[in-house]
């Protein structure tokens, strides 16, 4: 399941079989192999890759002498890939080609505390005949006498956004190695300069 850790950095579009395809642009790697994990030392086969350089101070001493270790320049971030065994030191762009399908994983805009309205699309309130402060209310909750409480997961006002999130089955639609870009057919979460995961797309989309 082969995989790569990019940042966003917007979205654009290009002609493919004259037609206009929207495409999110990724900056992806390159990113070096930090730790091989085997059945034998660990139980399971891994990799784990780091990607976009940061300053020592930025990092704690376990998380230097870890990178050091594996002769490695301090990394911002670190991710691990199961049962993906790569030959290659460092990972690039080009592991994946135009028309392949990946899932993308990101952490969603955050939007701070909104009311039922933005965060579960409910319709509101009358804006007319004699109501008063109900226009954006999320009306009733209870349940009267039986059960006598709020259920739980009821849809309510709260933190909405910094989740994440997968979309899968997009397609790769152009492959820049000397850039170190992809382009990827559709949106992806997350905002601009924010760190993405790509992963080999599982079969089917599940």
């Amino acid at each position: 399941m082969k995989g790569i850790l990019g940042t966003k950095v917007g979205m654009t579009q290009v002609w493919k079989n004259d037609k206009v395809v929207p495409v999110t642009v990724v900056l992806a790697g390159p990113c070096p192999v930090v730790q091989r994990k085997t059945p034998a030392n660990d139980g399971y086969s891994a990799v784990q890759i780091g990607f976009g350089e940061a300053p020592k101070k930025a990092l704690s001493k376990p998380e230097l002498g870890h990178l050091e270790k594996a002769k490695s320049a301090p990394m911002r971030h670190l991710r691990e890939f199961r049962d993906y065994a790569p030959e290659a030191d460092t990972i690039t762009a080009e592991i994946f080609a135009a028309g392949e399908k990946v899932d993308v994983v990101g952490t969603s805009k955050g939007r701070g505390f909104t009311g039922v309205m933005k965060r579960w699309n409910f319709q509101g309130g009358p804006a007319s005949h004699g109501a008063k402060k109900w226009h954006r209310r999320g009306g009733s909750i209870g349940a009267r006498k039986t059960p006598g409480r709020v259920i739980k997961g009821k849809k309510m006002p709260g933190h909405y956004g910094s989740e994440r999130i997968t979309t899968q089955n997009l397609e790769v639609v152009e492959v820049r190695a000397e850039e170190n870009l992809l382009l990827i057919k559709g949106a992806i979460p997350g905002a601009n300069g924010g760190l993405v995961v790509i992963k080999q797309a599982k079969k089917g989309g599940k």
